[in-house]
């Protein structure tokens, strides 16, 4: 039984590093891989395997701490002439960020504490 397990905040919930976490969804996602088998093998809830199998392909469950660059795939838009900012707006850009099921936009000028509550909320 190899489980990496820290304390948790609650009785009866321990925290798996997210080391653990990800080299068992990568193990869960190889063919012929029985998840329930895996899961008892590491003495964890099957749900909760199939969880972080679901956030590791949705791109949520980062694996251990490297110093390689990923990138992320970038969409451009080209505006259309009727689209014009009101004249007392910004004529800064926007970007629209694509978390699993959900799409977040950003128009120039957000608040910088609230974004970062917006996609910590999706990510939870």
């Amino acid at each position: 039984m190899d489980t990496e397990v820290e304390s948790g905040n609650r009785r009866g919930r321990p925290n798996y590093s997210p080391e653990f976490k990800h080299r068992l969804a990568v193990a869960a996602c190889k063919p012929g891989i029985s998840v329930s088998k895996l899961a008892q093998d590491h003495a964890i809830n099957t749900n909760m395997l199939f969880k972080w199998r679901r956030d590791l392909r949705a791109g949520l469950l980062t694996g251990p701490a490297t110093s390689e660059t990923r990138l992320l795939p970038v969409m451009l838009k080209p505006s259309s002439p009727a689209a014009k900012p009101a004249s007392g707006a910004a004529s800064g850009g926007a970007i629209e960020i694509a978390i699993a099921d959900a799409t977040v936009r950003v128009c120039a000028g957000a608040d910088a504490a609230l974004l970062r509550l917006v996609l910590q909320s999706l990510r939870a």
